[in-house]
């Protein structure tokens, strides 16, 4: 089976083709444009690069196009995408104005140019259906609730992920088998002692998700992906009384104000040095205090929101760490699980250490929780998903 990952940005396109068997799959072409002015172009140019580098025998090859989607109004999961996902698009298209627009219209074109390919959507809210309304409702009027705003939570692919690799690593077959099947079987019932997991996904955006048996049970991203901990260049958490009263002190419209939370603040804000961590350590090793002070920011809120999925989950079996940042940083994984041996939690320096994105178990040999990193591959984990839909 041939299925074809879509990634649409307002002027880029990127793409990977997997053959797919079961749950394993290979790619076996990628590519990308940037500055993009046409989507129906750069799209019909892929498939005629696919087809004269003898990748496809022809457009007809491909069974599904899968799309990483973001974030839909009403709707979530891992759904066709038709006319239903285009209008969920939309209607949250001012929360998503980067990445909704074009997914939107990327699906109209794809089910122009490939007519007889199977569309599938996967929201990354998707992973966080089964959320307790506690745990996901703002304490806002009802009607704003009714509007939409409460806490959808993000990068679900990659913790959705995280959650069945690593009941695999930990010897739980049940509960993988629960999580692959979770999108088109729903949540169902494991025997046994709950295997409770707080997920990392550290990155240019980052979040931390709290797992109890493959199902989330809380995320640190909300509304939007603007919340939770400190972003590259966007704020993280702020209080709502902080952005009128910004606009009053320092004299900027609303809209200016959120141009900077959204594109100057978050660790590039606070270090005053770059939104790349490689740069900020650079430059914290050689004196910054601002810098510093970013990276001790990301470490506190990190920690922050693990510690609250630790008493709601009872207690804890696993840690993981996964994306580029959580992946390539051993001092990081350090910093977080720093002080936590009286909760079961004890880093092996030298595994930690010699682990560079790829996965290993670098928690000590006696440590009764596991602290395991898995690197993310998001657009494996969406072909899965598109293929476990369409069979």
């Amino acid at each position: 089976m041939h299925i074809l990952i879509a990634n649409l940005g307002s002027t880029s396109f990127k793409y990977r083709l997997y053959k797919m068997d079961g749950k394993n799959g290979a790619v076996i072409a990628s590519g990308g444009f940037e500055r993009v002015t046409n989507h129906e172009e750069v799209i019909n140019q892929a498939l005629a690069d696919l087809i004269d580098q003898g990748n496809l025998n022809s457009i007809n090859d491909i069974d599904a196009v899968g799309f990483k989607t973001v974030l839909g109004k009403d709707l979530s999961g891992c759904v066709d995408a038709d006319d239903t996902v285009i209008a969920a698009l939309e209607g949250f298209r001012e929360v998503a104005p980067a990445h909704n627009p074009p997914y939107a219209e990327g699906i109209r074109q794809f089910r122009q140019i490939l007519p007889d390919a199977r569309l599938v959507a996967l929201f990354e809210t998707a992973f966080y259906q089964w959320v307790p309304q506690a745990a996901s409702r703002y304490a806002v009027p009802k009607e704003w609730h009714d509007a939409g705003i409460r806490r959808y939570g993000f990068h679900g692919a990659s913790h959705k992920f995280v959650a069945e690799r690593s009941a695999e690593l930990m010897g739980r077959e049940d509960v993988a088998e629960s999580v692959r099947g979770l999108y088109v079987d729903g949540p169902q019932e494991v025997s046994g002692d709950p295997l409770r997991v707080v997920s990392f996904h550290l990155g240019g955006s980052s979040s931390v998700t709290g797992i109890r048996n493959g199902i989330a049970i809380g995320t640190s991203m909300g509304f939007s992906p603007q919340s939770g901990l400190p972003q590259n260049n966007r704020v993280g958490d702020l209080d709502s009384g902080a952005l009128p009263y910004a606009t009053k002190a320092l004299g900027i419209t609303m809209e200016e104000a959120e141009r900077q939370l959204t594109k100057e603040s978050g660790l590039q804000g606070v270090s005053g040095v770059s939104n790349d961590l490689r740069d900020i350590c650079n430059a914290a090793e050689g004196g910054n205090d601002d810098a510093q002070l970013a990276l001790d920011m990301l470490v506190d809120s990190a920690r922050h929101w693990a510690s609250s999925f630790l008493f709601e989950l009872g207690g804890l079996d696993t840690i993981v760490f996964t994306a580029g940042i959580g992946e390539n940083n051993p001092w990081l994984r350090t910093a977080i699980c720093a002080g936590l041996e009286n909760f079961g939690v004890t880093i092996d320096e030298e595994k930690n250490a010699a682990c560079m994105a790829s996965e290993a178990v670098i928690s000590s040999d006696n440590s009764p929780v596991k602290i395991i990193v898995i690197p993310a591959n998001e657009e494996l984990v969406l072909a899965r998903e598109v293929h476990r839909k369409i069979s």
